[in-house]
């Protein structure tokens, strides 16, 4: 089973990463891009033995609380599949 979280900073912190983005691709020529937020993607594989226990979804945003993401500036999406 795979688990994917995908964190992006708060709409309030500032994105200097997706600003510096936005300005090269005006100079590449890319017209009309308004803003550009990064964030990061992480997938996770679990073992079917632990994929099917009942407190995943707990240990998942566990997992994302504590070591994926900086809560205090970023948010996350926690997906399963």
């Amino acid at each position: 089973m795979k688990a994917t979280v995908i964190v992006r900073l708060k709409t309030e912190v500032l994105d200097v990463q997706g600003d510096a983005v936005r300005r090269a691709l005006g100079k590449l020529g890319f017209e009309g891009v308004k803003g550009v937020r990064v964030g990061k993607i992480i997938e996770i594989e679990i073992d079917e033995a632990h994929a099917k226990a009942p407190d995943l979804p707990q240990r998942l945003k566990k997992m994302a609380d504590e070591m994926l993401a900086n809560p205090v500036i970023e948010d996350y999406e926690v997906l399963s599949s």
